[in-house]
């Protein structure tokens, strides 16, 4: 069960950082766009401020989740790598279920946000407010999701030394 819950999340997390890059593409492309329509066409676009902090939303979450996931997340080891093995596991299992519980938090809040502004309209986009922080609940579900199976793969003794994904280092 583990091994299918491994490949899914991975395959999970790779599609999150591919849409977060694209997100970080296209943002830079608005942002670009608004910049030449400002200072060449003295004419800048309405739409693109709030359509390029709409994607900044959604592809910081998403690579806050994917990050999770394949640990690239910034962390402090020190005090793990001092302690007997026992207790480092005790520590990772700790702090994965406070990341879940953050997680917890981007769900329930991130969620309220989203229905407590769905009625606003974004007037330059003509979207309903709640798309642009929907970002939110979407990744702490999936922060949950890949705190769990950190804490199970520490239960079970899967040996994960450097979780991160080689093309970032």
């Amino acid at each position: 069960m583990l091994n299918r819950l491994s490949k899914i999340t991975h395959v999970a997390a790779d599609l999150l950082l591919k849409t977060a890059a694209a997100g970080l593409v296209l943002m830079t492309a608005i942002i670009g766009w608004q910049v030449f329509g400002r200072y060449v066409l003295n004419s800048s676009p309405s739409w693109s401020e709030q359509a390029s902090l709409t994607l900044m939303i959604w592809y910081v979450s998403f690579a806050a989740a994917a990050g999770v996931r394949e640990g690239f997340h910034i962390r402090i080891i020190a005090l793990e790598n001092a302690a007997k093995p026992p207790v480092r596991k005790s520590m990772r299992i700790a702090s994965n279920f406070v990341v879940a519980v953050c997680g917890a938090a981007m769900l329930i809040w991130g969620g309220e946000l989203v229905a407590r502004t769905w009625e606003h309209v974004i007037p330059s986009l003509g979207l309903p407010r709640g798309i642009a922080y929907l970002g939110l609940p979407i990744s702490g579900f999936l922060i949950i999701l890949f705190s769990f199976e950190r804490i199970l793969e520490e239960l079970v003794g899967v040996d994960l030394k450097d979780e991160e994904d080689p093309r970032w280092s």
